[in-house]
């Protein structure tokens, strides 16, 4: 199932921002943000996100690449 942005409509999102929204925002949701968005909602920045992404990964966490 394609994954897509529900505020701005962006397609396919990559596993590392369906990751991020779920470690984020509950591992239950099945609605999803693109980090770009994500990071506006978060009040936050795509540079923390990613940041968070590669602490997660380096953590071993399974809802990574």
């Amino acid at each position: 199932m394609k994954k897509y942005c529900i505020s701005c409509g962006l397609q396919n999102l990559d596993k590392n921002t369906v990751g991020i929204n779920k470690k984020l925002l509950g591992t239950q949701t099945d609605t999803f943000y693109c980090l770009d968005c994500l990071a506006q909602y978060l009040d936050t920045t795509v540079e923390d996100l990613l940041d968070k992404i590669e602490e997660f990964k380096d953590e071993g966490c399974k809802l990574f690449e």
